[in-house]
């Protein structure tokens, strides 16, 4: 069995943060979206993993490598530009062969793997199974509709009118069919191959499409907002480490990893919060579902909730939480502009002036 691993996104729903960054890259607990992805993906037993690249493909190459310190083999396969899901599965059909294969979203997480998955359906071999869940949005993503036996009828990309609330999780098994349906469809009104169309293609032609409805978390880090909700559930199974220095007047409460060469000094950490490496922490609260990465400067300020991307710094900032914070970043107060007050004002007026 084979995985492709999607990374080929523009990220427009996290920009500006990915205007210079692929959104797969962006970590949750100082790791990269992806590098789970990875994980999962060797944790199932898979070593052969082809990886869809589109315009940050340098990017991701660099942070990949050939795949080895994730004990997986790497095949870089270029796509001109985000023409669907069921594009890729186009574009990577010699790669493929005639091997089933996960398709995994490099920008979704699913807590627990997907081992139990993959162990199924090569037990099972259906021709397709798809993940569900319900989520309170159905018409931002791919909706499935079930009959009353549970199988799969019906499946639509993004529809105004939604059948149900299951939407499709960002994880995919499939057996070789799937490279005639592919094939055998046409663009939707959005100019892409849907991998709902070529679904749905399978099941009109009597093929076995599965479906399995997941009650654990399942997250689409598109967005700043499940980002940072993403954070804070990785957060929430972390391991207290100090590695790093913390001096006799700083205070540190719960479950807080300080990554090697990292110092705190006259500060209040409350976890679950991870500072990175090299990392200075100086008369500073940082508070609970906090990541702050490598090379970072916090100086006379307080944050909570948040991720703080590599060689960013706060300085005087009070105060930061629900925030998404790039590479580089400089934050500090504001210059403060003297206040006046200007009046013309009549006989016998009254003004009152709040200080």
């Amino acid at each position: 069995m084979k995985a492709l691993l999607l990374s080929g996104g523009s990220g427009t729903r996290l920009r500006p943060i990915t205007h210079t960054s692929a959104k797969q890259l962006v970590p949750v607990a100082n790791k990269p979206v992806l590098f789970y992805g990875l994980e999962a993906i060797a944790e199932a037993g898979i070593t052969q993993v082809g990886i869809i690249v589109g315009d940050t493909a340098e990017e991701i190459r660099e942070a990949v490598g050939d795949g080895s310190a994730f004990g997986v083999d790497v095949t870089y396969i270029p796509q001109a530009a985000p023409l669907g899901l069921a594009h890729a599965v186009l574009i990577a059909r010699e790669f493929l062969g005639e091997d089933d294969f996960v398709m995994y979203l490099g920008d979704n997480f699913v807590v627990g793997g997907i081992t139990d998955l993959v162990d199924a359906f090569r037990d099972e071999r259906p021709e397709a199974q798809i993940l569900l869940t319900k989520v309170p949005n159905p018409t931002a993503f791919g909706v499935a509709e079930l009959n009353a036996a549970g199988q799969v009828i019906g499946l639509e990309e993004k529809p105004r009118r939604p059948k149900s609330e299951l939407a499709l999780v960002g994880v995919y098994l499939f057996s070789p069919a799937i490279h005639e349906a592919v094939r055998s469809i046409e663009p939707s009104w959005r100019g892409e191959l849907e991998i709902t169309h070529a679904l749905q293609w399978l099941i009109d032609a009597g093929r076995d499409v599965r479906s399995t409805t997941i009650s654990g978390y399942w997250k689409d880090t598109g967005n700043v907002t499940d980002m940072l909700e993403v954070n804070r559930s990785v957060l929430e199974s972390l391991e207290r480490r100090i590695d790093g220095t913390v001096d006799d007047a700083s205070e540190i409460i719960g479950r807080v990893r300080v990554e090697p060469g990292a110092k705190v000094t006259g500060s209040r950490i409350v976890g679950p919060a991870v500072v990175g490496a090299n990392t200075v922490i100086t008369d500073s609260y940082v508070g609970p579902f906090t990541s702050i990465s490598d090379d970072c400067r916090i100086e006379d300020s307080e944050i909570e909730y948040s991720i703080v991307l590599r060689d960013s710094s706060l300085s005087g900032v009070r105060r930061v939480e629900a925030s998404l914070i790039g590479r580089s970043v400089e934050v500090t107060p504001a210059t403060r502009t003297p206040a006046a007050h200007r009046f013309v004002l009549g006989d016998h007026s009254k003004v009152q002036i709040s200080s």
